[in-house]
């Protein structure tokens, strides 16, 4: 049974990643995603004791992220054949990014935030996959992660095929930056064991760990928050994103990813903070 869902999750991603193909299209929208919003190398790639990303590391995982639940070790995502995921197939890499498998049947376990990654587009999930083709790679052995918490089956049902959300609407298409940047992973609290309140979305709350060592607690988006971001003008906001300093003139810490998200396009930006302003306050 398992090998049967297997092979028809591995079937309907084919067919998504079968559509007609925009290679130069593809590749300059999936190296856009990977180093602004989606900011794949927050994670994946290692980082000095300054906290800033190793030149000539780049997605090549290791960085280890601990909390009381799970010991995660980011894999190496670049090419390579022997110690990253150069031997799978596109639909394999597309099938672990959205479903959150890996191409044994095993689970991939947080903080890859596949239950946002659900919505990814599949022509984002193509251009992604061209992109990480293109990735030099790096022969980067790491370790495995460990869970004290039982890891689900699957994430859910087979995606199967998503539409492109249309720049129209800046909400809706804001929205869908947030999912694929998995903002609300991080500034959306816990009720146990890792799961997420979606009742309370963007209020913030979570501790979170900061490398090299130390936690942070992330910032309430929401209008509940009466210092925070929404009653933030959209510079300010921008600034803070690009920059990781606050209008205050206090720094983020690099657990934020505005190494990359200074990379986001000015209308990207603008939809992303017409959506966050759509946030139910949230008081924490």
């Amino acid at each position: 049974m398992r090998v049967g869902v297997l092979a028809g999750l591995a079937a309907i991603v084919v067919m998504a990643l079968a559509m007609p193909v925009r290679a130069e299209g593809d590749l300059e929208r999936g190296n856009y995603l990977l180093n602004s919003i989606v900011a794949c190398g927050n994670c994946h790639t290692p980082k000095g004791p300054d906290g800033k990303a190793i030149a000539g590391q780049a997605l090549a995982g290791g960085t280890v992220i601990e909390v009381p639940v799970f010991r995660a070790v980011a894999p190496n995502i670049t090419p390579d054949k022997e110690t990253g995921i150069g031997a799978w197939t596109d639909a394999q890499i597309a099938l672990a990014i959205r479903e959150g498998k890996r191409p044994d049947g095993s689970i991939i376990g947080p903080p890859m935030p596949v239950e946002f990654y659900r919505s990814m587009s599949d022509n984002d999930l193509r251009a992604i996959v061209a992109a990480l083709r293109k990735v030099p790679p790096v022969v980067n052995k790491v370790g495995k992660s460990t869970y004290k918490i039982p890891l689900p089956p699957a994430y859910g049902p087979p995606v199967g095929r998503v539409a492109d959300v249309g720049r129209g609407n800046p909400v809706a298409y804001g929205g869908y930056l947030a999912d694929i940047g998995h903002c609300m992973e991080c500034h959306t609290p816990v009720i146990d064991k890792g799961r997420l309140d979606m009742t309370r979305v963007g209020g913030g709350g979570r501790e979170l760990p900061v490398f090299p060592a130390g936690t942070v607690i992330s910032a309430n988006l929401t209008p509940g928050n009466p210092a925070g971001f929404a009653h933030w003008t959209n510079a300010q906001f921008k600034e803070t994103m690009r920059t990781g300093i606050r209008p205050d003139g206090r720094a983020l810490v690099r657990t934020m990813a505005f190494d990359w998200y200074k990379n986001i396009k000015d209308g990207d930006m603008n939809a992303l903070i017409a959506y966050l302003r759509t946030l139910k306050p949230v008081k924490n």
